[in-house]
């Protein structure tokens, strides 16, 4: 009974979601390509119809490709789950390798095969995404060696990251009693905070240059505006950000004393000192208002919250049966628990993104403001419309969609708080 209950569950929101989810995407396209042929009134000054209706195709490209992706994730995942995918996985590595490895091994070889299979699903989406979609717009500068170089160091670096991590989570599983769950979360937040501290200087590397900020002008705009904001960061460095698209960025990385702010190359050839001054300015605005910390502390109460229900629902049979999978009787099922609860916890999260997206972008207001007062708020506005004219985003999307999964206020909102002077819409 319990097992059909969680089956009628997965299976009405999985429905509901994707139902959601057509939806608000066909509200998206229809009304960006209902304002595809002018130029909304309060951009017509800056931005030329050409660009316009570039971000209007751009976004329409990316939305029934979003569709057909959407599509596909939804019947893999009955297929892994209601449909006995992961059940024949399971099957397959355990008779093969546990008499040979043992149950730690048989457990890590498992979560291996998913992921890989998984990978090579998603790859013909991702190739599309990249070689068909961006290309088109003139974003791809990505070839096909520097894609292959990047899916071979993405296997390695996940290999000699996941598996060790994946080991220890397992082993606490299996080790530690009834209260694994606290046990897992405490070694899972720590990994993440080490994680934080290493990728600036071992893991970013493997993919992309660094190099100093030579332009001696904008590194002492920099270092004022930083000394203003009381902030201090290890280096500043610019990333070669143009070898895979044209996208442009700035951001900052690391934890503690071990932060760094990274432009991308394209940004620094797009935007004007005082404009990348007022787009640090608004990263600082983060800073300032403490959401980088705000945010790890939900990520902790969250992740906790989903040790602590996993940790209840590994031990109930009817959590394997009634997605789909016959739990182990002579071996170990954590593995197979960690996969069930990675693969169905989406689909019942999914409800709760609009309440996320609207923290986030109440966040960018306060950044917004936040620039405004430490730089020049005339500059920041310059920045953002040249940043959405470079990026194709569109100036229209539709409001739903917005509050639903914008985690950024439209430009037109933006520009509004700014002209204002406050940090969120009236």
């Amino acid at each position: 009974m319990q097992a059909l209950l969680l089956t009628s569950c997965f299976v009405a929101a999985l429905l509901v979601s994707l139902a959601l989810k057509f939806w608000l995407a066909s509200r998206q396209m229809r009304h960006v390509a209902a304002h595809r042929d002018a130029v909304p009134a309060a951009f017509a000054a800056t931005i030329p119809l050409a660009a316009h209706q570039k971000a209007a195709d751009y976004t329409l490209a990316k939305g029934r490709f979003g569709l057909l992706s959407t599509a596909f994730g939804a019947a893999v995942l009955i297929a892994w789950t209601l449909l006995g995918g992961l059940d024949a996985l399971n099957g397959a590595v355990r008779d093969a390798l546990q008499p040979l490895l043992g149950g730690m091994g048989y457990q890590l070889a498992l979560l291996a095969a998913f992921a890989l299979i998984a990978g090579l699903l998603d790859a013909p989406f991702e190739i599309w995404s990249t070689f068909r979609i961006e290309q088109r717009f003139g974003f791809n500068r990505m070839t096909w060696k520097l894609y292959l170089a990047d899916a071979l160091k993405g296997l390695l670096v996940g290999a000699l990251i996941g598996l060790p991590i994946a080991a220890l989570i397992l082993w606490i599983m299996g080790a530690t009693g009834a209260l694994w769950w606290l046990w897992a979360w405490a070694a899972w937040m720590g990994f993440n905070l080490l994680i934080l501290v290493l990728y600036p200087t071992v893991i970013a590397p493997l993919f992309n240059t660094f190099e100093p900020l030579a332009d001696e002008s904008l590194k002492a705009r920099v270092q004022a505006l930083m000394a203003r904001c009381g902030f201090t960061a290890r280096g500043l460095f610019v990333m070669d950000g143009s070898r895979r698209s044209a996208h442009a960025n700035a951001y900052f990385t690391g934890f503690g004393a071990a932060k760094r702010v990274v432009f991308f190359d394209t940004l620094l050839a797009k935007l004007t000192p005082t404009e990348v001054e007022a787009v640090l300015a608004h990263e600082l605005g983060h800073f300032k208002h403490r959401h980088v910390l705000k945010r790890m502390v939900a990520m902790f109460a969250l992740s906790l919250a989903g040790f602590a229900l996993l940790g209840w629902m590994s031990a109930q049979g009817w959590f394997y049966r009634g997605l789909g999978v016959e739990p182990n009787v002579a071996a170990p099922n954590d593995a197979l628990a960690l996969l069930l609860f990675l693969l169905v916890a989406p689909v019942f999260g999914y409800f709760v993104s609009p309440l996320l997206a609207n923290l986030s972008r109440r966040h960018e207001f306060q950044a917004d403001a936040y620039a405004c007062a430490q730089a020049s708020g005339a500059d920041l506005a310059a920045a953002l419309l040249k940043l959405h004219e470079d990026n194709a985003s569109t100036l229209t999307p539709d409001p739903v969609y917005v509050k639903f999964y914008y985690s950024h206020p439209p430009a037109s909102e933006r520009l509004a708080a700014m002209q204002r002077g406050v940090g969120a819409p009236a």
